[in-house]
């Protein structure tokens, strides 16, 4: 261990303040309850003291910050969608993270890597010519290239994936990074409670107080906060809230599966994707590969993991990079991915008044951490949906006004 870590474990007194400051007891309202302290939530709380000037926020989480999908998630961030209304909403949501470390003044190990959208068919390179095509439009970096570049830029892959799934060329999109989950919601929770805004962990939510169609208020195992503002961001637990509000959304709940090996001596700069195949692989700053696939095929509320899938995962691994027979797994996890029907999430007013709901991000929930809590802290400030989520209205589903993502964002994360 070293001398300095030591020396700080042993001290009475801490050179650092605490991360949090919890209070000891509710207090009996609050201007904004927030449920859910992921990533999402806590972004939503900083924005609203940071940009609106709300602190009375209380961040209500049942078990601990960053615990749900914010700290299940391979952390894969980019803007290469397929709708002018996704590239739009994720690229502003990549320009807040380029800067997001010194605001929140906690490395966030953000790096960027450079993201390959591998194609196998005729078919899928049609979609990235689409993809890149609607990315220049929106000016955002993304370009189809061929097998040779893919291989220059990552020299270890097998390009005939054994033989069964020759790589005909792949979307690069140059923006693509990763960042530290837990590091995100930390920092975030931590700037928002400096800011005042009040966080419980170990606070679960029992129900809703509703009278006459408007939200006054939030049952805990706490006791009772009066509000006039509930903002529900709690991933794959969102039909467990919508029950309580009494209306129902077009969510579905499917486990997400992934893993690490043993750490490696970098070699992979690059983030790796392959729809055709069902995996996506990066390397962290640790060396270890952090890898995933597509979702479970049955709809489940359950985070456990299976052999299945770790199995699977490894023979489409092993037919990209046939190198990696001898690597280790050394931990896999699941994670809730509340999916809809068009893959773009669901986010603003409710048939509820003062009730907001940021839902329904499936596999690509983290990417958006800080444009969404921006525009849901403004859409909440305002009672007003900010401009950016305008197509991911929860009634687009009863208008067939749909935003159709699935070419974006199956696999892609």
């Amino acid at each position: 261990m070293p001398l300095n870590l030591l020396k700080f474990a042993l001290s009475k007194r801490h050179p650092e303040p605490p991360f949090f400051r919890q209070p000891d007891y509710l207090n009996p309202s609050y201007e904004v309850v927030i449920i859910g302290g992921g990533g999402h939530g806590l972004a939503t709380a900083y924005y609203l003291a940071k940009d609106h000037g709300i602190t009375n926020v209380a961040v209500l989480e049942r078990g601990y910050l960053g615990g749900g999908n914010t700290g299940r998630n391979t952390t894969i961030i980019r803007s290469n969608y397929l709708t002018p209304e996704g590239v739009a909403f994720y690229d502003a949501g990549v320009k807040l993270w380029e800067n997001l470390s010194q605001e929140l003044d906690l490395n966030l190990f953000y790096s960027t890597r450079g993201h390959f959208t591998l194609a196998h068919t005729e078919s899928a390179m049609r979609t990235m010519r689409w993809r890149a095509e609607i990315n220049k439009k929106m000016g955002v970096e993304s370009e189809v290239v061929g097998p040779e570049t893919v291989k220059a830029a990552i020299p270890q892959i097998d390009l005939s994936c054994g033989g069964r799934a020759p790589i005909l060329g792949a979307l690069y999109h140059k923006p693509g990074s990763i960042a530290r989950h837990d590091a995100v919601a930390w920092g975030y929770g931590r700037a928002a409670n400096r800011m005042g805004v009040h966080i419980f962990q170990s606070t679960e939510v029992t129900g809703l107080e509703i009278r006459q169609g408007r939200i006054h208020g939030v049952h805990t195992r706490r006791g009772m906060i009066r509000t006039s503002k509930v903002l529900s961001a709690v991933a794959g637990f969102t039909p467990r809230i919508t029950q309580m509000a009494g209306f129902r959304t077009p969510i579905v709940v499917h486990p997400l599966q992934a893993c690490v090996t043993e750490p490696l001596k970098p070699w992979l700069n690059t983030i790796v994707v392959s729809g055709s195949l069902h995996v996506y692989v990066s390397q962290s700053s640790r060396g270890e590969l952090v890898m995933g696939a597509s979702l479970d095929p049955y709809e489940v509320h359950s985070t456990r993991s299976t052999f299945d899938f770790v199995e699977g995962l490894a023979s489409h691994i092993l037919d990209l990079f046939p190198f990696l027979a001898g690597i280790k797994v050394v931990r896999q996890w699941a994670g809730m991915a509340d999916m809809t029907p068009d893959f773009a999430p669901i986010m603003g007013l409710t048939p509820v008044k003062g009730l907001y709901l940021d839902a329904g991000w499936g596999t690509w929930g983290f990417k958006a951490t800080p444009i969404a809590g921006k525009t849901m802290a403004a859409t909440i400030a305002n009672d007003k949906p900010h401009a950016l989520i305008h197509a991911f209205r929860l009634e687009r589903f009863r208008d067939f006004e749909l935003t159709g993502e699935k070419g974006a964002a199956a696999v892609g994360h």
